[in-house]
């Protein structure tokens, strides 16, 4: 079946979105989350709900229970921060072996994207999507301008098509 006919197909899909922040500094107040009155405004211009948000510290276990709680309720998560190489950037270790599908194509277009704006400095993310137990599950830096460029550009054009490709049997 063609991609338009998919599309069409899944348009009238009910989508529940979680985003999961990965922040020292916004887990300790030190820094205002510009994040997700981001994600608040662009999925709903969507049509998308963003049923749940959480806010962790750089820390594996804090990262696998957050991520956890939201698996059970929302069929696409958005994980901001820990996908460059600092020492502190620790999400893309902590999630990884959750995944049971990948999506590559995501991260290569991200990454061509951001490219195209910022030069090689591309390079440093990290960023992936996966399915994770039933959810799409998209991991970008934990910068603002990222994160409208993963959601406008690469994320919420496909969100309804990608969750009504998972639901098929």
């Amino acid at each position: 079946m063609p991609i338009k006919e998919h599309r069409r197909e899944a348009s009238q899909l009910e989508v529940k979105l979680c985003l999961l922040i990965t922040s020292d500094s916004i887990f300790k107040g030190i820094k205002e989350d510009e994040i997700t009155p981001i994600v608040k405004e662009l999925t709903m211009n969507h049509g998308i709900l963003l049923a749940e948000r959480a806010v962790v510290p750089n820390v594996e276990q804090e990262i696998k229970g957050a991520l956890s709680d939201l698996l059970n309720t929302c069929k696409v998560i958005i994980v901001t921060g820990g996908t460059g190489i600092s020492p502190r950037d620790i999400t893309v270790e902590s999630l990884e072996s959750y995944c049971t599908k990948e999506l590559p194509g995501f991260g290569e277009l991200f990454r061509y994207l951001t490219f195209l704006r910022h030069g090689s400095a591309a390079i440093i993310s990290r960023s992936f999507a996966c399915v994770m137990s039933g959810t799409l599950t998209f991991v970008v830096p934990g910068s603002p301008e990222a994160v409208k460029l993963a959601l406008n550009e690469l994320i919420l054009p496909e969100a309804r098509h990608l969750v009504y490709e998972l639901s098929k049997e």
